[in-house]
């Protein structure tokens, strides 16, 4: 089970997000700067098996000072399988924000094996670590701010107020201790630097995988650098064109709901399920009360209770996967626990570190506008996602929402309508249930690429579309490799 713990919400809470139009003008940097790298990198070795390649290129904090100060960004590489084949390097876009690219591809499991064989013979695969996350420079903050982080289910004026101040003294301590990037960890920025990488390399153009936040990247890239690049594909797709905060929630808890609803009839109609046969929106509803009562026993922590956010949240995550028998386990067994029996806490033990690295809160909120005035205003935001999302209002966006509160305006990458032009193709994938990142926000971007873009659609559930049997991975190998596009309205089976 999970405790709340803010600096893991925080770093789980931007698996697709949305922005103000409208909002201040993006601080764009100067195209015209030239990038300022080593004509040659030097790679040693890495990775688990000790056959990847890792480096740091040293790269200015802010591009529209290409002389000034400098970070280093963590990249790796695994070569071609098959160099006589090889087509070229492929840049992997990491999600999160918070996901690591180096991890992608110097582990074997859980890393590089997301990548077809196919692929893996064909291109050199390349990652990095974004700024501020990672080995690149991270963000770093108070252990003690971060773990008294206020709960995101604001329930009054004071907690409103209360979220605020505390916000302002995270973002103050985080800057001090991380120094001026702290103030430039947006996408645009690491536009540049994944220009950088494509230069270093010496790629003529780019050929590009974003994965969920790693999609808002590649969008940035084709608007920024269209006719640097040779091919695109966004997966789960991020639309920073959704105008406000309040379409910014409907539209993700509406998301979430689709995958609760997806959950009830997949148990109702698969007798593995352990709560098959059960009113299953009945026992969700009655252990979101018993948890807002605190008298759900958390099994993580015998004697504590299970907030009631922290139970909405595990459930969301069951809907990445998705791991819906997991998930039914799980709240079967929470469903059988008898009442909550208290024990004296101990006492509270000192933080095991001084400071920790907050992989989000720079990066997202820096990307989104999404001002809240007053608690009244946010209190009308979570009365609206009450309607559209009556089993699944507090999921993960809501972090978004709260984190971000009290960020100074203008933020530097406001969104705005994707304007694309001169671009090769770009190939979208997006699962028609994704909780995260909602199928209508692929269909949306889709129509602002125009021509440019073309949406490939997987039929199922869950967070994620390219290793989704051989139909979406076949489809999108044959692109990348061949950029060989499939007919529109292209759609692949649930599996």
């Amino acid at each position: 089970m999970l405790r709340e713990h803010r600096l893991a919400l925080l770093g789980a809470a931007a698996a697709g997000v949305v922005a103000l139009a409208g909002a201040a003008v993006p601080v764009r940097p100067s195209l015209a700067a030239a990038s300022p790298v080593a004509s040659t990198i030097d790679w040693h070795a890495c990775g688990d098996d000790g056959k990847a390649e890792c480096a740091t290129l040293r790269l200015p904090i802010d591009w529209a000072r290409p002389d000034g100060p400098t970070f280093g960004l963590a990249i790796a590489r695994r070569k071609a399988l098959d160099p006589g084949a090889r087509v070229g390097t492929l840049v992997f876009g990491p999600g999160g924000p918070g996901d690591s690219g180096v991890q992608r591809v110097i582990k074997l499991e859980g890393g590089i094996d997301r990548f077809s064989d196919r692929l893996r013979e064909r291109f050199d695969i390349v990652s990095f670590d974004p700024r501020g996350i990672g080995a690149s420079h991270p963000v770093t903050c108070s252990a003690d701010l971060v773990k008294a982080g206020p709960s995101p289910m604001i329930k009054s004026a004071e907690q409103f107020q209360a979220t605020l101040v505390h916000n302002a003294r995270l973002r103050a301590d985080c800057r001090e201790r991380t120094g001026p990037l702290y103030d430039h960890a947006d996408t645009l920025s690491t536009v540049r630097d994944v220009d950088a990488i494509r230069a270093a390399l010496g790629e003529q153009k780019l050929t590009f995988h974003g994965s969920s936040y790693g999609t808002l990247l590649g969008e940035m890239y084709a608007e920024t650098y269209p006719k640097r690049v040779r091919a695109m594909v966004l997966e789960s797709v991020d639309d920073h064109s959704v105008p406000d905060a309040r379409r910014f929630l409907t539209s993700e808890l509406a998301a979430a709901q689709d995958s609760f609803d997806q959950f009830v009839a997949w148990c109702g109609r698969t007798s593995d399920c352990a709560l098959h046969g059960k009113d299953v929106r009945a026992i969700w509803r009655d252990l979101r009360a018993r948890a807002a009562r605190g008298e759900l026993p958390d099994p993580s922590e015998p004697g504590t209770a299970l907030p009631e956010f922290n139970l909405v949240l595990m459930t969301y995550k069951g809907f990445y996967g998705p791991d819906w028998a997991g998930l039914a386990k799980n709240l079967a067994a929470l469903n059988a626990s008898g009442p909550l029996e208290t024990s004296p806490r101990p006492s509270a033990a000192p933080a095991s570190a001084e400071t920790v690295n907050d992989t989000f809160t720079a990066q997202f909120c820096s990307d989104w506008s999404l001002p809240v005035r007053d608690y009244r205003e946010y209190a009308q935001l979570m009365r609206r996602t009450e309607k559209v999302a009556p089993d699944m209002t507090f999921a993960r966006p809501v972090v978004a929402i709260s984190a971000c509160l009290g960020w100074p305006q203008p933020v530097r990458n406001p969104q705005h309508r994707l304007d694309v032009r001169g671009s090769a193709p770009i190939l979208l994938s997006n699962a028609v249930h994704d909780p995260a990142t909602p199928y209508a926000w692929a269909q949306n971007v889709t129509r602002q690429l125009g021509r440019t873009g073309r949406l490939l659609t997987y039929e199922g559930a869950g967070h994620g579309s390219y290793g989704r049997g051989p139909c979406m991975q076949d489809t999108i190998d044959a692109y990348l490799i061949s950029l060989k596009l499939p007919p529109r309205g292209k759609t692949c089976p649930a599996q």
